[in-house]
């Protein structure tokens, strides 16, 4: 199988990553910061060494500031219902995926849209004609999971700081290929899918508040403050109630370690190299239909939507499988950002990539294509 569905979750883990999930499960099924015998403290040690390197990793300013969740669906609801309150505007991008919209949607708060365009400038202009008085928070995509596009956040960041507006970071297609430091880019609160570009585990998601969450969604145990009814306040306790996935957690440390020997940029170029191999095989293929202009270095993540001209993107992608290429196709839970490409009745097929496909492989799923 050539998985080429990394944009939805990694298909391949590094052995590294295999063999910290084993050994958790196999010595460290104990729930941290619940009992004192020793495999609740190893476990517990285990926890909050991921959290200081993840801290570290993303340029936060402590452990205590990493927040494990489900998954970063989970950690973007507590920032927009943790953050906004009657009264609040919150400003989104026109290419932000549903764990944005529907949470957002839900709470009823009044919200602005700003389009995203070909140019930055253009970009962050629409995002600071939206900021109102009332405008609390802003949210936005670190790279579209439908187009690639890489949006200016670090520009737009600097203009909340100004503004006193606070400022989260959507990073599920940005963490690990794409360079973020929290404290040098103004980013309050970074919302992060480790499963994808950290290459961990599914099941886990990252949460760094830089800025106070001031109202919780999830209330349980924590294992502090047992006799009080009401959930603690201060992080990461009042954000994780109930026991956290100690062997993803586990797996989450070593796909840091791996990132970090292989490099966030030696990553980044190879799969933008295989990017531009797909785009360009692929433009020779009269029944593909390219959305996109030519992918280049630090303007679009490794993600190509196309579709082949007369069939459904559900159609193609059973070719594709059916020739063992694993293609996603559909909507890509972002109909905004199909509204942009107009392809909201057609989905797109999406070719996403990591730093384990090959070259190879790109050949492989040129020539399926051509074969249609």
């Amino acid at each position: 199988m050539i998985y080429l569905d990394n944009a939805a979750t990694n298909g391949h883990k590094p052995q590294s990553v295999i063999n910290a999930v084993n050994f958790a499960l196999l010595n460290l099924s104990a729930n941290p910061g619940r009992s004192g015998h020793k495999a609740s403290t190893m476990a517990a040690d285990l926890v909050y060494k991921t959290r200081q390197k993840t801290a570290d990793f993303f340029g936060a300013e402590g452990a205590e500031q990493v927040v494990f969740t489900q998954n970063c669906t989970q950690s973007l609801n507590f920032v927009i219902k943790g953050v906004l309150k009657k009264g609040d505007h919150a400003v989104v991008s026109s290419l932000e995926h549903n764990a944005v919209m529907r949470p957002l949607v839900k709470t009823g708060i009044n919200y602005s849209v700003a389009r995203v365009y070909e140019n930055d400038n253009d970009t962050v202009k629409a995002f600071e004609d939206k900021i109102k008085v009332n405008t609390k928070l802003v949210i936005m995509t670190a790279a579209s999971n439908v187009t690639g596009q890489i949006l200016p956040f670090l520009e737009v960041a600097r203009i909340c700081q100004k503004r006193g507006v606070l400022f989260c970071l959507d990073a599920a297609q940005g963490a690990g290929i794409l360079p973020i430091n929290m404290q040098g880019m103004c980013i309050d609160y970074l919302c992060a899918a480790p499963h994808k570009s950290l290459y961990a585990p599914m099941g886990l998601g990252i949460l760094i508040c830089r800025k106070p969450i001031e109202s919780t969604i999830i209330e349980g145990g924590t294992g502090t403050s047992s006799l009080e009814f009401l959930q603690p306040n201060t992080l990461p306790e009042m954000l994780e109630s109930g026991t956290i996935n100690v062997p993803a957690i586990a797996g989450l440390s070593a796909g840091i370690d791996f990132v970090e020997k292989q490099g966030v940029e030696n990553i980044y170029k190879k799969e933008i190299r295989l990017l531009k191999m797909l785009y360009e095989g692929l433009s020779g293929c009269e029944n593909i239909i390219l959305y996109t202009k030519p992918p280049f270095m630090h303007k679009y993540a490794p993600i190509l939507p196309f579709n082949v001209k007369g069939m459904k993107s559900e159609e193609a992608a059973a070719y594709f499988d059916k020739n063992g290429i694993a293609l996603r196709a559909g909507l890509h839970c972002a109909p905004t950002a199909h509204k942009m490409l107009g392809t909201t009745d057609s989905g797109t097929l999406r070719a996403s990539f990591s730093v384990f496909n090959t070259e190879n492989e790109v050949l492989r799923a040129i020539n399926a294509a051509k074969k249609l």
